[in-house]
């Protein structure tokens, strides 16, 4: 990433400067044109927004730079942009360069470079070079998440995501990585893990990234989701939900390249990425329905679904960040449902939240971002009666599929977080479903990494990012405003 080359070093030996202009000038919106082919390409992008999407148009240029950049060779892409949008420009061409490929012949992978240089019409100077490298630190962490997500389950297991993750600690200053694995995950609790896990060849984990620096007044934890294969269990997928279920680790993929970015930009305040991974299997020894299970929070679940896992392995990893490491702020994140497609779309995923300034900065920092979200009704004391069970705590899946199945999925993992729904807590606790918004196609998006660094700005050191980053809300949620207000 370069933000001090002149346009003219770009491109002025590819094209005339006339014709550039003329074609240019014949342009509307969200078109484009080829000159001299496999030279230069250019695309424009819509300018065209509602309240509910970015002003950035970002979520176009995936695409866009997907369909017009040469397959092979190096390239240049020229952003033309105003000034506070390179950030979610920059992530989204980032998103149109996955590094997973394991094609032969004339389509296998080559090594290549391609430039990414800004022009910002509204502000020429150079972009300071600490701002460079959060744009380089946030582009790695979206493909390295991308990466985890596009990886099969033969070549992305249990047992490559803690290797990934310790190799990830260990090359970030003063960040400790915790494990704990199998029986051990049996004998401390942790029930909601193991039992998903059990039945699988490799052994399910809890892992823990932590970075605590010196002068740190808060306790964030960002946990995700790690299902590393779900066939759904004894519920199990048929032949065609079942593809693709090779994604269903995306809200862990996205906090560890978040974590890992955050980390290199200089996070202020204590944080941690929990990783809750497990592989739902079909086996002698897998959870079947009518199991009642003991999650890490103490409270007892029946199984009447097992291709309800990932709130299960996520209510462990949220009371695990409540009960251990003392957080203030908890946020999950995970491709938790189908219902989350239907309930915000293809392009933004659910942001669920007891505090209601905590769910205003998440918009915030999705149209900043450009990984988009959007709220969902928070009524725990309407919806969370479908999880009603005679013989334990909860049931792990709902009685109505009718009645806001996407936010009483999200409550589900809150219930092993608080105690009750209406006992004062001092924890703000944010859900982000991303189940969609984690590919477009058959191929990861690397949704997330860019829109943590931004909500969570504020606590970062990079100029960038905190001036990015929306409001950090004051008052926890012991103290958050009625709905009305």
């Amino acid at each position: 990433i370069n933000a001090e080359y002149g346009v003219e070093s770009l491109i002025g030996n590819r094209v005339s400067a006339k014709v550039f202009d003329e074609v240019v000038g014949g342009l509307g919106d969200s078109e484009g044109a080829t000159l001299y082919p496999k030279h230069i390409a250019i695309s424009t992008i819509s300018s065209k927004f509602s309240r509910s999407t970015t002003p950035s148009s970002a979520h176009l240029i995936m695409e866009a730079v997907t369909k017009k950049l040469p397959k092979g060779g190096n390239g240049v892409i020229l952003v033309v942009c105003q000034r506070r949008y390179v950030f979610a420009c920059g992530s989204a061409v980032a998103r149109a360069f996955p590094t997973y490929n394991r094609k032969t012949g004339d389509d296998a992978a080559t090594a290549r470079n391609v430039d990414v240089a800004f022009y910002c019409p509204d502000d020429t100077s150079p972009i300071p070079q600490d701002d460079v490298a959060v744009l380089d630190a946030t582009a790695k962490a979206i493909r390295l998440a991308a990466d985890i997500v596009d990886r099969p389950r033969n070549h992305m297991t249990c047992d490559d995501i803690v290797e990934l993750a310790r190799s990830v600690a260990a090359g970030l200053p003063n960040v400790e990585f915790m494990t704990k694995r199998g029986e051990t995950l049996n004998e401390q609790g942790f029930g909601g893990i193991y039992g998903v896990g059990r039945a699988a060849e490799t052994e399910p984990a809890l892992i823990v990234l932590s970075h605590k620096p010196p002068g740190a007044s808060k306790t964030i934890a960002w946990c995700g989701k790690g299902i590393m294969y779900d066939t759904g269990g004894f519920s199990i997928k048929g032949k065609t939900t079942m593809p693709g279920m090779k994604r269903d680790c995306g809200g862990a993929a996205a906090i560890l390249g978040g974590f890992k970015a955050a980390v290199e930009c200089g996070f202020k305040e204590n944080l941690h990425a929990v990783l809750c991974v497990a592989e739902n299997s079909v086996g002698p020894r897998a959870t079947v329905p009518d199991d009642v299970h003991t999650l890490y929070s103490g409270k007892t679940v029946e199984i009447n679904n097992t291709d309800a896992e990932g709130r299960l392995v996520l209510g462990d990893g949220v009371a695990f960040a409540g009960k251990d490491l003392q957080a203030d702020i908890v946020l999950d994140m995970a491709t938790l449902t189908g219902a989350q497609g239907i309930t915000t779309g293809t392009s933004h995923g659910a942001v669920l939240t007891n505090n209601a300034q905590w769910e205003s900065s998440a918009v915030a920092a999705g149209l900043t971002s450009g990984d988009m979200v959007y709220p969902i009704v928070y009524a725990p004391e309407l919806h969370f009666s479908e999880f009603k069970s005679a013989v334990a705590d909860m049931k792990n899946s709902v009685a109505s599929r009718t009645n806001a199945q996407c936010s009483c999925a999200g409550l589900f993992i809150g219930s092993h977080l608080f105690k009750d729904w209406f006992t004062p807590s001092p924890i703000s606790w944010i859900h982000v479903d991303m189940a969609y918004p984690v590919h477009v196609g058959e191929r990861a998006t690397g949704w997330g990494p860019a829109f943590l660094l931004t909500l969570f700005g504020g606590f970062s050191k990079s100029p960038l990012l905190s001036t990015l980053g929306p409001v950090i809300p004051s008052d926890q949620a012991s103290k958050r405003p009625k709905h009305d207000d």
